[in-house]
């Protein structure tokens, strides 16, 4: 069947070969096209079919993304194709970013200089398992209603800003100006959210406007009919994706009903998969890779291999997937079980992918990876420095604070991340016990007259406590935000707590503190306090401890076992959120980078519980399942 749809001769909106666009002072002609009569893509007017894999500029320290790309390339890959996140470039309204590991266009060199080409792909909503798909949190303070992923003008006048600050950046490494950049993608599999034409094409004229033929304006979406029905665009190049245990052939013949002539692409094969907390690390095997890979690779297909490198979702970038109905956070980790290690080492799996690819393109002449070493700094002693209700904790690390007769949302005052406290006088008499309902997103810890008396969940749906208050006169309400949606149709995840009452009573007014905890520098000069061990009953506490590297820093993993929730700092970056008791992931990931030789520094914000040793070791290997 596949066959003899790859024979069609079917006359197709996108007409026979593009021009070619740009030249080099060698009078060279730069160029990527389809050639739709032989179905295969053209390099420079040469027949070209890629073999690419996925790696997040935004998931790495500066410093490895060359020793990544090249050892992406060593693999057989001829390509690399990497999301732009927008929240990561424009963290606050008319606020961008674009130095350090968000140099965007430093990470494009990199990767030519490693003979790789690259495929764009900008979003503006990416998913990518990142907190609200990778849209910047503050679109929902300009516009309440804002109507995401649509045509809606007020919606479309943010991404057109968004969109001119990567274009004018990236353009002069668009292929046909002899750059990397082969393929820019419109939007996001598109076709798993909505239907809206106007708004792709409108993003495609937004795009054409800027590459003009310098690069190949391409979508991906599921192996469904429906979604690349729904996803697909007139004048763009139309994909599909899939990973293992699938039927190829099927797979690849929902793409020919959308786009009948041109190469066959997998814009996302999948070598590992995403966990979240509370699962089991999720793994695929090897011999499904690599049969599945060598059936793609046999019809002449090109391939993107999502993820070749994970990395990490440091700070509270991870996301969530979920809706109304259930809720489910991401770990930290994005090893995704992916070729590559969440440290950039290669694995069995590196090994047997690169064997299949060597059968239908060139190896390059390159020495072969091998795991680099890691540090074991031993056990790191925590000592407690200040407590987040405290009057100190307040001044020194509260970001927000107002008060108003119904607890308002975290974007609503301003706040990205990553906790919120609400509190209001109870006032009357209860019965006891009483009846506590709190809609919560996400996680509520519940003090009463400053003493932990239960925890609200979305993940496991619960919104009331009984408690015992015949006498209490003070509520506090710890809101986590632990990650917003990135999938699907809830993407107004809006964060904090709503519809709060008491035997159906409600309460206020509200009194709200938000500490965002980007910045842990405030409370380096602090000096020690008193913490029992055991459950945090009196609110969260911020750990310090030190610990020395002799010699050159190597990468190694914090190990949070024992210990409650919290996110953790190494010499003010930040890490991530642990969750051990919950798992899967226990370890997390410090790259050399974030190290120096001498004196390091550690500090936790530890929200739930404190093991009696107050320790956590810094080793050399990782516990992720």
């Amino acid at each position: 069947m596949l066959s003899l749809l790859l024979a069609l001769t079917v006359a197709c909106a996108f007409g026979e070969t593009a021009d070619i666009h740009g030249n080099n002072s060698n009078g060279q002609t730069f160029g990527f096209e389809v050639d739709y009569q032989n179905n295969q893509f053209l390099l420079d007017g040469k027949p070209f079919r890629y073999v690419s894999g996925s790696f997040h500029y935004f998931r790495a320290p500066k410093r490895y993304w060359r020793d990544h790309l090249r050892k992406m390339r060593a693999a057989g890959l001829n390509a690399v194709s990497t999301y732009v996140e927008w929240s990561l470039h424009e963290p606050e309204e008319n606020e961008w970013n674009w130095s350090g590991d968000a140099d965007l266009v430093e990470f494009l060199n990199i990767a030519q200089e490693e003979d790789l080409l690259v495929l764009l792909r900008p979003g503006p909503y990416i998913c990518a398992e990142r907190d609200f798909g990778g849209l910047p949190y503050w679109l929902l303070t300009r516009v309440p209603d804002i109507r995401l992923r649509t045509n809606d003008p007020r919606y479309m006048n943010y991404v057109q800003i968004y969109l001119n600050e990567v274009f004018k950046r990236v353009e002069p490494l668009l292929r046909g100006n002899g750059g990397p950049i082969i393929m820019v993608q419109v939007e996001n599999e598109y076709g798993s959210y909505g239907c809206d034409y106007e708004y792709l094409n409108h993003l495609r004229d937004i795009m054409k406007e800027k590459i003009g033929t310098k690069a190949l304006l391409y979508t991906t979406d599921g192996n469904n009919a429906n979604m690349v029905s729904c996803g697909s665009i007139l004048d763009v190049y139309a994909t599909v994706d899939f990973g293992t245990g699938v039927n190829v052939t099927r797979s690849f013949e929902v793409m020919r009903r959308y786009q009948p002539r041109g190469p066959l692409v997998n814009s996302e094969f999948y070598p590992g998969w995403l966990t979240h907390w509370g699962e089991t690390f999720q793994r695929v095997k090897n011999t499904a890779i690599t049969k599945t890979l060598d059936e793609m690779l046999a019809l002449g297909a090109s391939v993107n291999m999502y993820m070749f490198y994970g990395g990490t979702n440091f700070g509270y970038t991870a996301g969530a997937n979920g809706g109304e109905d259930s809720y489910n956070p991401q770990i930290t980790s994005y090893d995704y079980d992916a070729p590559l290690t969440e440290a950039g080492d290669p694995t069995s799996k590196y090994f047997e992918i690169r064997n299949v690819i060597s059968k239908y393109l060139p190896l390059p002449n390159m020495s072969l990876p091998s795991a680099s070493p890691k540090g074991d700094y031993g056990s790191v002693r925590l000592f407690p420095v200040v407590n987040l209700f405290e009057p100190l904790g307040r001044h020194l690390l509260a970001s927000i604070v107002a008060e108003k007769s119904e607890p308002l949302t975290f974007e609503s005052l301003g706040l990205s991340n990553w906790l919120m406290l609400y509190e209001a006088d109870l006032i009357g008499n209860f019965a006891d016990p009483a009846n506590l309902h709190a809609n919560v997103r996400d996680r509520g810890m519940v003090y009463v007259d400053d003493y932990l008396v239960g925890t609200l969940s979305r993940t496991e749906n619960i919104y009331n406590i009984a408690m015992e208050i015949p006498y209490a006169r003070k509520l506090k309400i710890l809101v986590e935000n632990q990650g917003r949606l990135n999938f699907g149709k809830g993407l107004h995840d809006y964060k904090g707590v709503s519809n709060v009452t008491l035997n159906k009573v409600p309460l206020g007014p509200w009194k709200m503190t938000g500490y965002r905890l980007d910045d842990i520098g405030a409370v380096q000069t602090v000096n020690t306090i008193t913490v029992e061990s055991g459950i945090l009953r009196r609110g969260p506490v911020i750990f310090r401890g030190k610990f020395t590297v002799n010699g050159a820093p190597m990468d190694t993993y914090l190990n949070t076992d024992g210990w409650g929730k919290g996110v953790a700092f190494v010499n003010g970056r930040n890490l991530g959120r642990y969750w051990p008791l919950i798992g899967p992931q226990v370890t997390l990931y410090v790259p050399a980078p974030f190290l120096r030789t001498g004196d390091n520094e550690i500090f936790l914000v530890e929200l739930e519980y404190v093991p009696s040793n107050r320790t956590m070791k810094l080793q050399d290997t990782p516990i992720l399942g």
